[in-house]
């Protein structure tokens, strides 16, 4: 086995990780709004718990993300510099909505203000739903193929953000929303009890028919169209996992019904690099001109260096994140929420000299301190 075709492969693993672990990530926020229906008398309970089921680790799991693009960058530099300028404004929106699901998530318990967690609330639900569906539809074009022609020794995409949304590529977003959804669901049935688990279990079996068909259709597509001979067995085994996991959520043993999931994702991402090999992105415009590991790759010397690198620290990695899960691994129920939301109330969050003008100076308010009130720093139970 060459370099380039370990660090194709290990690139793969990458985003299999990211996938099935931010995958569920991405799944619990947006089923929020459902699962932590406002109506419900324990409606802000209930969503504090949903994110408290991915509190401990959903940072971590975006390291997954990190470490992949950082691979990509130094392993094969033509490719990530075709794709990021390609795919420009999908992996932006991408980035964004990232960047708005971290604020919403550390934020929302920083003011114990219904509105406030409201709008947190929004921007989880964006901060979820939009990765969710880009990723998709980012992958299905890097296999399908994009508009790719070369200028002198670069290999430069020539199509517009409208080039991106074809049938295959929309299916392939459709795709990850529904996985992760069903991800996510699975997710929250395991790691609560009680009203909580029974309400994503069922949401669980639900999502699991509606993802067996589409993704057993973006599936079939995939292999038909892009696959090999030898990919027919990844194709199978990816298939087997969604099966099986549909059998298992309605079985309600969610712990199996997560782990077939989790082997249906990696199918499915197997899949598409397996199809994609050698290449690494296809041109629409001419074969002549695809990116393969080959003409994209960096120098000998750069992946030796790197290849010691991921051999000493990536089973570090590994064992830590491991050990985060398991002592993470309790299961969480409405009960365990406290029932007052800790935070500073908005009236402390906002500065005095934005709620009111100042006092003139010398004014017995200005000498009493405004308002008389104090206010508190103290963070609620």
């Amino acid at each position: 086995m060459t370099l380039e075709n370990f660090w194709f492969i290990l690139i793969a693993v990458l985003f299999v990780g990211y996938f099935v672990l931010e995958g569920f990530d991405f799944g619990v926020g947006m089923l929020l709004p459902f699962l932590g229906r406002r109506d419900h008398p324990d409606g802000d309970k209930r969503r504090r718990l949903i994110i408290n089921t991915i509190g401990p680790v959903w940072d971590g799991n975006e390291v997954w993300l990190i470490t992949a693009g950082g691979a990509l960058f130094a392993a094969f530099g033509g490719w990530y510099a075709t794709m990021f300028s390609g795919f420009y404004i999908p992996l932006f929106l991408i980035l964004l909505a990232l960047i708005v699901r971290v604020c919403a998530i550390e934020w929302r318990g920083k003011i114990s203000d219904p509105k406030w967690r409201a709008w947190c609330d929004v921007g989880i639900g964006i901060g979820s739903w939009v990765p969710a569906i880009l990723w998709g539809v980012a992958f299905a074009n890097i296999l399908r193929g994009v508009p790719i022609e070369m200028d002198g020794p670069n290999h430069v995409y020539t199509g517009g953000f409208w080039n991106l949304l074809n049938p295959y590529a929309l299916l392939g977003g459709i795709t990850t929303a529904v996985v992760f959804a069903t991800h996510g669901a699975i997710f929250i049935a395991l790691k609560t009890k009680g009203a909580m688990r029974d309400d994503a279990a069922r949401a669980a079996a639900g999502l699991s028919v509606l993802t067996l068909v589409i993704a057993g259709s973006f599936l079939l597509w995939t292999q038909l169209a892009y696959g090999k001979d030898w990919t027919w067995a990844i194709t199978a085994v990816a298939a087997l996992g969604a099966v099986s996991m549909v059998a298992a959520a309605f079985a309600r043993r969610e712990g199996v019904a997560f782990v077939a999931n989790c082997v249906a994702i990696a199918g499915t991402v197997a899949l598409l690099f397996g199809a994609l090999f050698p290449n690494v992105m296809v041109s629409s415009t001419d074969e002549a001109f695809n990116l393969t590991i080959e003409n994209t790759s960096s120098s000998h010397y750069t992946l030796v260096i790197m290849t010691w690198t991921a051999v000493i620290m990536t089973p570090v990695v590994i064992a830590y994140q491991a050990w985060t899960y398991w002592v993470f691994r309790k299961r969480l129920s409405v009960e365990d929420v406290p029932d007052a939301p800790a935070g500073l109330p908005m009236s402390d969050a906002v500065p005095a000299s934005a709620a009111a003008p100042a006092a003139p100076a010398g004014s017995a308010a200005a000498r009493d301190g405004g308002d008389g009130d104090s206010g508190s720093d103290t963070l609620g139970s």
